[in-house]
C-alpha cells in the first residue's frame, strides 16, 4: 500500500520542503486481509546539518524487530512521481531477493540543492541513511552528472550501504522502466557485495538487453576509490541520451499552459486573421515550402525571444571547462526544450484554427473571395497563415510574461530553482561589474 501525501505531482511544489514517505508492509497486509497499520512519526535532520531538511510520513514502525527499510531520497517533480510508482515492485523484489520483511519509504526533498558532486552526494545520503536507520538509502535525482568523458547514470558506495541515480542519464525514453532496471541493479550490488560477481545479475534487469547494447550501451564499472560499482552511458550515444533525459525532466509539452500572455496573443492575432479576407487570399497563394519555412521561421522566433527576453542562457564564458560542457549542456536543453514546447504551442493552434476555420467559413463565401472552388485542402491552408501570424505574435506576447512564470512554464523543478540561483548571481555579477567601471572612471579623473 503506498501512501503519496504531500508528495508533489504538478512539478510546481508550494514548496522546497516538501516531502513524503510512502511504505508498504505486505507482512502486515497478508495478517490483516489486505489492511494496514499506519503509524505516523516526524524527523527531521539537526541544524547545521548537510542533509534535506523534510517533513516525513511513513506507515509503518522501525522499532524493534520492525520490518527493514530501504530509503528513497527522490528530487522533487518526476523523480518522485517515478519512485512513488516503484515502491511495490522494489518492495516485492526485496522481500523475494532479501529475504524477512521490507518496507520502502519515499521522501520528496531538494536534496541536491547547492550540490553537484557525487561524492558529496553520496556522503550526504550516508549521514541521513544512519540517522533514520535505513538499512540501504538511495537518491533519485535530475541533476545531470558528468565524469571526464561521458555521463554517468548510477553509482553506489557498498562500505556506506548508499547509491544515487541519475534520471536525465537514462534517457528520454520509458524513464520509469529504466529506472526500475538501475534500482533493481544497485540493490543487487549493495545486497551481494563481496559475495559473487553482480555483472552476472545484469541480464536479469535488462541492462544489457541486445537492443540496449546497440542503441544506449551501459558500461558497468569500478569507483577508482574501489568503494563501489558505478554504471556509465557510451561515450557518444550517452551526451544525447543525456540531452533527451534533460528534455523529458522539463516536460515541454506543458509550456503551452504556462504562458498565458503569448497563448493569448497568440489566440488574438489568429482570430483577425480569420476575418480578414486579404490574409486569406495570401494563405491561399503561398506554396507549402513557404508555408513550411514560416512556420520554422515563427518557431525560431518565439524560442529567441524567450531564451533572450527571459535570460534562460548559460553565459560560460568565464567558466572552467568541465563547467562550460555543463553548461552547453544546459543550454542545448533549453533550446530542445522550448523549440519542442512552442511546436506543440504551434499544433494545438493550428487544429484549433482549422476547426474554427471550417466551422465558421461557409465554402461558397471562400470560393468567392479566392475565385475558385475549395476543399479541406484550402481550409488547411488558412489555418496554416493564421498559426503563422498568431505564432509570431505570441513572441511578443511572451514579453508580458514574468522570468518566473517562464521558468515554471519551461523547467522542472529542480531547473526552476537552478536557473533562479543563475538570474540571481547575473544580476550580482553584474552589479559588481558597473560598480568596478565606476570606480574606474573616479580614478581616471
Amino acid at each position: 500500500m503506498i501512501s503519496r501525501e504531500n508528495i508533489p505531482t504538478n512539478g510546481h511544489p508550494a514548496s522546497s520542503e516538501q516531502s513524503a514517505r510512502a511504505g508498504s508492509d505486505r507482512r502486515d497486509e497478508a495478517d490483516a486481509g489486505g489492511g494496514a497499520e499506519h503509524e505516523t512519526d516526524e524527523a527531521a535532520p539537526g541544524e547545521g546539518s548537510s542533509e534535506p531538511d523534510a517533513t516525513q510520513e511513513t506507515v509503518t514502525a522501525r522499532e524493534g524487530t520492525g520490518p527493514s527499510v530501504l530509503g528513497i531520497m527522490a528530487e522533487p517533480d518526476m523523480p518522485t512521481q517515478i519512485g512513488s510508482r516503484l515502491a511495490d515492485d522494489l518492495t516485492a523484489w526485496l522481500d523475494e531477493h532479501a529475504g524477512g520483511d521490507w518496507t520502502l519509504e519515499v521522501i520528496s526533498a531538494p536534496v541536491t540543492a547547492g550540490i553537484d558532486d557525487r561524492e558529496q552526494l553520496l556522503a550526504t545520503m550516508a549521514s541521513y541513511r544512519e540517522q533514520q536507520h535505513w538499512v540501504y538509502a538511495i537518491c533519485l535525482t535530475d541533476l545531470p552528472l558528468l565524469l571526464a568523458d561521458r555521463p554517468l547514470i548510477a553509482d553506489a558506495s557498498v562500505d556506506r550501504q548508499v547509491g544515487l541515480v541519475s534520471l536525465p542519464a537514462l534517457g528520454g525514453l520509458q524513464p520509469q522502466r529504466r529506472m526500475r532496471q538501475m534500482l533493481m541493479q544497485l540493490l543487487e550490488e549493495l545486497l551481494h557485495a563481496g559475495e559473487r560477481d553482480t555483472t552476472s545479475s545484469t541480464g536479469e534487469h535488462r541492462l544489457y538487453s541486445g537492443l540496449t547494447n546497440l542503441l544506449a550501451p551501459v558500461h558497468r564499472t569500478q569507483a577508482p576509490e574501489g568503494d563501489g560499482p558505478r554504471f556509465t552511458a557510451n561515450r557518444l550515444s550517452g551526451w544525447w541520451r543525456l540531452l533527451s533525459g534533460m528534455v523529458r525532466v522539463n516536460r515541454p509539452w506543458q509550456l503551452i499552459f504556462g504562458m498565458s500572455s503569448a497563448l493569448a496573443a497568440a489566440l488574438a492575432t489568429s482570430a483577425f486573421g480569420l476575418s480578414s479576407s486579404t490574409i486569406w487570399q495570401i494563405a491561399d497563394v503561398l506554396g507549402g515550402w513557404r508555408q513550411g519555412l514560416a512556420a520554422v521561421f515563427s518557431v525560431a522566433l518565439l524560442v529567441f525571444w524567450l531564451i533572450a527576453a527571459h535570460g534562460l542562457w548559460e553565459r560560460s564564458a568565464r567558466l572552467a571547462h568541465a563547467s562550460r560542457r555543463l553548461a552547453s549542456l544546459y543550454n542545448s536543453s533549453t533550446v530542445l526544450t522550448l523549440a519542442l514546447g512552442v511546436a506543440c504551442l504551434y499544433g494545438g493552434l493550428f487544429v484549433i484554427n482549422w476547426g474554427v476555420a471550417a466551422f465558421l467559413v461557409p465554402s461558397s463565401v471562400l470560393s468567392s473571395t479566392l475565385a475558385h472552388a475549395t476543399s479541406w485542402g484550402t481550409y488547411l491552408n488558412l489555418a496554416w497563415g493564421f498559426t503563422t501570424m498568431g505564432t509570431i505574435a505570441g513572441a511578443l506576447g511572451s514579453s508580458l510574461e514574468s522570468d518566473r512564470a517562464v521558468r515554471q512554464a519551461a523547467y522542472g523543478y529542480r531547473e526552476q530553482q537552478r536557473q533562479s540561483r543563475k538570474c540571481e548571481q547575473d544580476s550580482h555579477d553584474d552589479g559588481q561589474d558597473s560598480s568596478s567601471k565606476g570606480a574606474s572612471h573616479e580614478d581616471d579623473s
